[in-house]
């Protein structure tokens, strides 16, 4: 599976953008699709998850702010970053898990700045 994230960018606090997962093949019923970001010197850390039973779960640190999403018939995962904080600075990453094993996208830089 191939995903091509985009949509990260500069931005000041406060801020939204969009991010987008293009994935190769289908995601509908993927038992896992999601974000996740990292910063230097830091593990990557999940952000927001999509089970393949619609479950989402989020990090504490971005709930009521991020909202995750899928669309099936674009095989794509948007997340939603709203009321961005310097702290979301990071290489987001999405991932998808299938039966053969998990999948990442190649990043997409997001920076929080004034």
């Amino acid at each position: 599976v191939q995903l091509q994230a985009s949509g990260g960018g500069l931005v000041r606090p406060g801020g939204s953008l969009r991010l987008s997962c293009a994935a190769s093949r289908s995601i509908f019923g993927l038992p896992v699709v999601g974000w996740y970001r990292q910063t230097p010197g830091k593990q990557r850390e999940l952000v927001a998850i999509i089970t393949g039973g619609g479950s989402i779960n989020y990090a504490e640190s971005v709930k009521g702010r991020f909202t995750i999403s899928r669309d099936n018939a674009k095989n794509t995962v948007y997340l939603q970053m709203n009321n961005l904080k310097f702290e979301d600075t990071a290489v987001y990453y999405c991932n998808v898990v299938t039966v053969a094993g998990g999948y990442w996208g190649q990043g997409t830089l997001v920076t929080v700045s004034s």
